[in-house]
């Protein structure tokens, strides 16, 4: 299920994971704390699915635009700089599966939740639930707004394939929300439509179309123009303060695209004990990180070849407009529908209407997408993970490795922050221009 960075894939991804569990494993049922026997059978394979999976969405499409604000230097090594924070959490969370439990001993820590309850405590617990709330909100505000931006790009295409590119072809996102809405209202009814397997399918297939899709598209925009467009510094504007909150937008949008680590522990669960799951979940946690880096990269540095300084803030809506073919057309008929599908699950008509009124108000891609992605980012891939590794460890405070991870704490929340502020003061520029 794809559900951000992007994180992208939380709900759905939860539930298809705890379906295809297996047995074999040193902590017995009751110790892992399960009301129900599991079995667990899963192999580094099905993990760098999930991972692949949960990782790569909608936040793909914004990366092109990232890389016009950031340059053909910063852009590639901010990318590099957010995998390498992705997968220190992910080492960090491979050591808090296992924790010690003085009533039943082992305890198999089956989520992220799970673990900062049992490790850090209920207050610790009662925050993170917050914020897991606050994930799946997120990504139903930026999925809306992809879906709209999707079906608006749609018609636009057809227009002017039908009309010339010349025509006006001005159309609104505001309909396609409330269409997209309604869909999402009835569909979230469906009894355990949660966990009708054939999306995990539709979306991991969807995962690998959204970076092949813009990869190869923004490959033959360039072709097509016979340069490499871009520059050094990024795209340049009028001011310093410009391009100051343009560079904490891009961070915002880098960072709704990676993170894994609220699926990560319910990934883990799924893995047989033999070989151990904290060696299989290294594997492949090395592995997904390098292979969705490797289609960011492209996705990102091929679109801003193409584009240069006039980069959409959505690759495909922007590609859509300069193809003169109809398979663009149909691709962009298959993202709304995948994407569709991605953000349905678990929903219920309450969220719905938070999410669609909220799209409706703030239609802006790159702004909520910023934003998302700052929001809970130092939080769920930063803080939880090093306290809880601090803990599980033992390590006392003022020791080397409690100084350097401190440290790391520390650097990675001001640009977090750095990216928060400067996505919150575009999402109002953007509102009241």
């Amino acid at each position: 299920m794809e559900i951000g960075g992007d994180d992208q894939q939380t709900s759905l991804l939860s539930h298809s994971i705890s379906s295809s569990s297996s047995s074999s494993s040193p902590c017995d049922d009751q110790a892992a704390g399960h009301a129900y026997k599991t079995e667990r059978s899963g192999t580094i394979w099905t993990a760098l699915a999930h991972i692949i999976t949960a990782v790569i969405g909608s936040g793909v499409l914004s990366l092109a635009w990232s890389m016009s604000r950031l340059g053909w230097v910063a852009g590639p090594l901010t990318m590099l700089a957010f995998a390498s924070v992705t997968l220190t959490s992910a080492v960090l969370l491979c050591n808090c599966y296992i924790s010690a439990d003085l009533d039943n001993g082992l305890h198999r820590n089956g989520s992220y939740l799970d673990a900062v309850r049992r490790i850090l405590g209920k207050k610790n617990a009662w925050v993170c639930g917050i914020i897991v709330r606050i994930n799946f909100i997120k990504v139903g505000i930026v999925y809306t707004i992809t879906s709209s931006i999707s079906m608006r790009a749609i018609q636009r295409s057809n227009c002017y394939h039908s009309e010339g590119h010349t025509a006006a072809c001005k159309y609104g996102t505001t309909y396609y929300m409330l269409i997209f809405g309604i869909i999402q209202v009835i569909v979230s009814q469906i009894p355990d439509f949660r966990n009708t397997e054939w999306l995990s399918v539709i979306a991991a297939i969807m995962s690998f179309t959204y970076s092949i899709i813009g990869s190869a598209l923004g490959l033959a925009k360039a072709i097509e123009n016979r340069e490499i467009k871009g520059s050094i510094e990024g795209v340049p504007t009028s001011t310093a303060a410009q391009k100051v909150w343009s560079i904490s937008q891009a961070i915002g949008d880098i960072a709704f695209a990676f993170p894994f680590s609220l699926i990560f522990l319910e990934i883990m669960d799924t893995l047989k004990s033999n070989p151990p799951e904290k060696v299989t979940m290294k594997k492949a946690s090395v592995t997904a990180v390098c292979v969705t880096t490797f289609f960011y990269l492209c996705c990102g540095g091929l679109g801003y070849a193409a584009f240069g300084n006039s980069t959409p803030g959505n690759l495909l809506t922007g590609l859509v407009f300069t193809s003169h073919t109809g398979l663009l057309t149909l691709l962009m008929h298959v993202l709304f529908f995948i994407s569709l599908a991605d953000i349905r699950l678990c929903l219920r008509t309450a969220y719905v209407g938070f999410t669609t009124g909220f799209g409706m108000l703030f239609p802006y891609f790159n702004q909520v997408v910023g934003l998302a992605g700052a929001i809970n980012f130092w939080p769920v891939v930063v803080y939880f993970p090093v306290e809880m590794y601090l803990v599980q460890k033992d390590i006392r405070p003022w020791t080397t490795k409690s100084i350097i991870l401190r440290i790391y704490c520390f650097i990675t929340l001001l640009v977090i922050l750095f990216a928060f502020v400067g996505s919150i003061k575009g999402l109002i520029a953007a509102r009241f221009s």
